[in-house]
């Protein structure tokens, strides 16, 4: 599984991006295959934010789908609705990074 955590608003930020983007990739009646996985990471190396679009699959099958795809492809799903995904992992070099996350917010006591 992919160590990353982020918060709340970190991931409403990237939900909002994520509504401007195309599904980058479908994944059909075969699920997660491994040319399926490689791609995945060709394109989170590249834009570390993906949407897929789920096609033929029911919603049991898409939440596990979900899980699967979040702990094979080493990245975090921010939201699913319907029939699309949204999943994220960040760029190990700071200097190819190109979303800035904001920072977490301190908790009021």
């Amino acid at each position: 599984m992919y160590d990353f955590s982020l918060t709340g608003s970190q991931k409403t930020y990237l939900r909002g991006l994520g509504q401007r983007l195309e599904p980058a990739l479908k994944v059909g009646r075969a699920g997660a295959t491994p040319t399926f996985l490689k791609e995945l990471q060709r394109v989170l190396n590249g834009d570390e934010l993906v949407k897929l679009r789920f096609l033929g699959a029911d919603r049991d099958e898409r939440a596990a789908l979900c899980t699967q795809i979040a702990d094979e492809g080493r990245c975090i799903c921010v939201g699913a609705v319907g029939h699309t995904a949204l999943f994220y992992r960040q760029q190990t070099d700071p200097q190819k990074r190109s979303i800035t996350l904001p920072e977490p917010r301190a908790e009021t006591l």
